[in-house]
């Protein structure tokens, strides 16, 4: 396997290591979250699993593909942090290592929600490739960081409008608030005191942020997911 390439069900001790605090209130809500949706998921989805032929993960159709559309970035994003912070770049600092470790914990905590909500529905492990960033580089990381979240908060307005359940529309919008407080912090490390933190490379001059749909979404993450994932009922 290349190098930086792994399952992104890998976990390193920084799990363990993160704040008490933190983690126990990403667990505590992510237990409650994911009780009320497994609920919905098993009377809309029962034996309507995603498959996995010819090498190619099958997001599904409907509700069911958006979710695992969902999971799959998460995926990315907590295996992409989880590596950041066992590969700490150069010039590190506590600042830095509060906002990474923080923002790590969400990443975990919603790959692991959708993954407990799915069930029997979610796709398999993704097998990511990071071997692009140069994890020893500030700017690389947090270069990569920024597209990450940006792209994260674009694909969750972009799948909203595409699910049919208000339930699963109500989670997916607390999630993507916090992602979206994820690229401004990201965009500030970046670019301390600037209004890059909602630039107007995302943000019009509305006020609204941009939304892009799977197919505009997943071409971009192509380049650090060795898994193909196919998207085809999907826009």
């Amino acid at each position: 396997m290349p190098a930086h390439t792994h399952s992104v069900s890998e976990t390193g001790p920084e799990d363990a290591a993160r704040p008490r605090r933190t983690f126990l209130r990403s667990a505590a809500l992510l237990a409650a979250s994911t009780a009320f949706l497994e609920l919905n998921l098993a009377e809309a989805f029962a034996q309507r699993g995603a498959t996995l032929a010819g090498g190619v993960v099958d997001l599904g159709q409907g509700d069911l593909a958006v979710l695992n559309y969902a999971y799959a970035l998460e995926q990315l994003e907590a295996a992409f942090y989880t590596q950041v912070l066992q590969r700490p770049y150069r010039g590190f600092n506590a600042a830095d290592e509060q906002s990474l470790t923080g923002i790590q914990s969400h990443e975990v905590a919603h790959r692991e929600f959708f993954r407990s909500a799915l069930g029997g529905n979610a796709i398999p492990d993704l097998q990511v490739d990071f071997g692009r960033v140069n994890f020893a580089s500030r700017p690389s990381v947090l270069g990569t960081a920024r597209t990450f979240e940006d792209l994260g908060v674009a694909a969750y307005n972009g799948a909203g409008q595409l699910l049919r359940n208000p339930d699963f529309l109500a989670k997916a919008g607390s999630i993507v608030s916090v992602e979206a407080r994820h690229a401004a912090t990201i965009r500030d490390m970046l670019n301390p005191y600037s209004a890059a933190f909602a630039g107007n490379d995302v943000v019009d001059a509305n006020g609204l942020d941009r939304a892009l749909v799977p197919s505009q979404v997943l071409p971009k993450v192509v380049p650090f997911v060795l898994t193909p994932v196919s998207a085809s009922q999907l826009p």
